[in-house]
């Protein structure tokens, strides 16, 4: 989408009060406009990891997520935060987003011009994260034409959009996917409602077609419902499961899906208050969850904000080059 998907302060505020039980969600709904943007976190599995990886120094403590908004910052921006110790202040980096479309009566995946210019300049932009050892994964959602991760109406239409991903992965070496079930105005384009299967054939079909690759799911809409009563085989499919909610302290209840792959936090880095941020990174290390979430990385130095939580969560400052 043209628009920017940054909400405004103000903007939150009557979202919120519009919908009291839904916060301010990763970003702005985009639009259905040709150049859709979107939540788009990275599946990729295939090809393996062979992308010149090394070890990075060791720090111990929760897996640190980021997402960037490419329609507005552009991803290799996560690696240029180091911890003291050089290790990486961000473990996984994900790409906001990309779309699912409604077309010949079916889910098509669908990558706005940022989104897919974030992917054809892999060399610099996907590539110097995971020579540094930063797994990248390509955020998914819907775009308002009536279908969604909810919704798929068999086995069957989930695994063709699965492989979809999936080659998508594959083509540009990324490291995974991330689902989010957003914006899908399910039932337009006389699309089907939710169901409770289509989440979980989703996930069997790209665990399937990605064996070792990262399948996260952003912890909103019909499929999170789906998932907190789902057999614990679908959970153990998942990677990791974060609270979609910026600024609060919630965990996913996913059966099969342990703490220690849980984002009980959500960080705006730029709207949550710093003193959020750092209170939620002690709740995270004094509660044992595994996995500690943040979106919307910008350009330049946010060295004194991000080190404000890595000094909690990793006991090391982070800096920015």
């Amino acid at each position: 989408m043209k628009q920017s998907t940054k909400f405004s302060i103000a903007t939150a505020l009557v979202a919120m009060l519009a919908a009291p039980l839904v916060p301010a969600a990763a970003s702005a709904a985009p639009s259905s406009s040709g150049s859709s943007h979107g939540h788009g976190h990275g599946a990729s599995h295939g090809g393996g990891h062979g992308h010149g990886h090394h070890a990075a120094p060791a720090k111990s403590g929760p897996t640190s997520i980021a997402y960037v908004e490419v329609n507005n910052d552009e991803l290799a921006n996560v690696g240029r935060y180091t911890l003291a110790n050089g290790a990486n202040a961000f473990d996984v980096a994900i790409i906001f987003a990309a779309n699912i479309n409604y077309e010949d009566g079916k889910a098509v995946l669908y990558k706005n011009e940022n989104v897919q210019r974030t992917l054809d300049q892999a060399a610099t932009q996907i590539r110097p994260l995971q020579a540094k050892g930063i797994k990248v994964t390509l955020s998914v959602l819907g775009n308002h034409q009536g279908v969604g991760l909810a919704n798929f109406p068999t086995k069957a239409a989930a695994r063709d959009f699965a492989a979809q991903v999936s080659a998508t992965v594959k083509k540009y070496g990324l490291d995974g996917v991330d689902l989010d079930d957003e914006y899908s105005d399910y039932g337009v384009n006389g699309t089907p409602q939710p169901n409770q299967q289509s989440i979980g054939w989703l996930i069997s079909a790209l665990r399937a077609d990605m064996p070792g690759k990262i399948i996260s799911f952003y912890d909103i809409g019909p499929s999170s419902d789906a998932l907190k009563t789902a057999n614990p085989s679908i959970g153990r499919k998942l990677d990791y499961a974060w609270n979609p909610y910026y600024g609060t302290y919630t965990a996913p209840t996913i059966p099969g899906l342990p703490k220690s792959k849980l984002s009980a936090a959500a960080v705006d880095i730029q709207n949550t208050p710093q003193a959020t941020a750092v209170s939620l990174a002690q709740r995270t290390k004094a509660d044992g969850y595994g996995v500690f979430m943040t979106y919307n990385l910008p350009g330049g130095d946010e060295s004194a904000y991000v080190s404000s939580f890595t000094k909690v969560l990793y006991g090391q400052a982070a800096s920015y080059r």
